[in-house]
């Protein structure tokens, strides 16, 4: 009963017609390989009428302008070592006769199963309709999947920012190369929001367009919400002092390590890292074909279970390979904004502690940043009530074309 009532709390916390593929080879100038449109394929084509109706029917009350036409977008990409792969996005363009779209891109929360990524799962998970409500007020959207899941092969590299930057970036130009099939081209500056693993993923995304790593694009606004920004200060020992909910915090700690490991080599043998009779079954539990509460069910109801006692203590302070993880990806708050950003965060939120957000904050250093406390609200529901507010800044600080 106790693992069955904290599961029901660990899904409580997270929340939550293709057409045959138009292959089109469309290499953006300067970019060689990366950006490259591997394949598009429709996933939905939408009046203006219909698409208040797919709003209204997922409870978006939100500004409809016009109709819009979504895209399964097939990309080419690099890896977490550089190496060159593939990976797969939405893009959303509004049926306007603009020449030009403002654009926005939209981070998603996490997530395990390749199955619910935004370009392929339209009905059980929120992001794609949050992609279509951006659109439907007159922005150009996109919506990386990042490496790992949707079509992209592999496992997903988990609050890798590096990845999370780069996999939104030739997707923004995979997207310029589709609106351009239409005689449209993005603007320069975009407006960047996400949510959970999402936020990290924007404020990352945010800091190369700032910092004009993304070529040719730059930055317009930025409103993260909920993110895990502080990995070291708070989001770790948070997940080990019961500031985050026990099932979060497990499947957190079981997705990172398993996930890094990949890419810095934390340990030769699970049973390293892992109790058992966790170690055995830890690795395979993230291939992509399960969801969280599949993983929820099959791990340990607290992180004491779950890592060993070195593992616990690296947690705590990282070291050596993990200190190496936890850098690359822990910076994302580390820059000056010249542009207005918001970060949105709630109070109650037992999945990413509000003092992620005020932790990031200062460390902005700029009159440009503030945080807006969303009040007692849960994880999920932070970003339900967020997402139409900063639809609504967004349309103040740069008004659809």
């Amino acid at each position: 009963m106790r693992r069955l009532a904290l599961v029901s709390a660990f899904v409580l916390l997270c929340g939550a017609g293709a057409c045959a593929a138009d292959t089109s080879e469309a290499t953006v100038p300067g970019q060689g390989e990366r950006g490259t449109v591997v394949s598009s394929t429709p996933v939905a084509q939408l009046s203006n009428e219909d698409t208040a109706a797919y709003l209204a029917e997922r409870n978006f009350d939100t500004p409809v302008r016009n109709g819009v036409d979504a895209y399964r977008v097939d990309y080419r990409t690099v890896g977490a070592k550089g190496e060159p792969t593939t990976a797969s996005g939405l893009v959303v363009l509004p049926r306007t006769q603009s020449p030009r779209l403002r654009t926005i891109s939209y981070a998603h929360g996490t997530l395990s199963a390749k199955s619910d990524a935004p370009s392929v799962n339209n009905r059980s998970r929120p992001d794609q309709a949050r992609t279509i409500m951006f659109a439907a007020a007159g922005y150009a959207a996109i919506a990386p999947d990042y490496l790992g899941l949707g079509d992209g092969p592999g496992s997903h590299p988990y609050t890798h920012a590096p990845t999370e930057v780069s996999a939104s970036a030739d997707l923004l130009f995979a997207a310029k190369s589709i609106a351009g099939q239409r005689r449209q081209e993005l603007d320069r500056d975009v407006l960047v929001t996400g949510f959970s693993q999402g936020g990290h993923a924007a404020m990352a995304f945010g800091k190369a367009l700032q910092a004009d790593q993304v070529p040719g694009f730059g930055l317009a606004a930025l409103a993260p919400v909920s993110g895990p920004y502080a990995l070291r200060d708070v989001q770790a020992p948070a997940g080990l002092d019961g500031r985050i909910a026990p099932g979060p915090a497990v499947f957190f700690f079981a997705y990172w390590l398993t996930a890094m490991n990949r890419i810095y080599h934390l340990y030769d043998d699970p049973a390293e890292a892992f109790q058992e009779p966790y170690a055995g079954k830890v690795e395979g539990l993230f291939d992509g074909t399960r969801n969280e509460l599949t993983i929820a069910t099959m791990l340990p109801i607290t992180p004491d279970l779950l890592l060993t006692p070195r593992f616990q203590a690296w947690a705590a302070n990282p070291t050596g390979a993990a200190a190496e993880a936890v850098t690359d990806s822990d910076g994302t708050c580390d820059w000056t904004p010249r542009v207005p950003v918001r970060l949105y965060a709630a109070k109650a939120d037992r999945n990413v502690p509000f003092a992620n957000a005020e932790h990031c904050l200062p460390a902005l250093r700029s009159d440009n940043a503030s945080l807006i406390n969303l009040g007692e609200l849960d994880h999920p529901n932070s970003a339900r009530v967020a997402l139409p507010q900063i639809l609504a800044w967004f349309q103040q600080q740069v008004p659809p074309s």
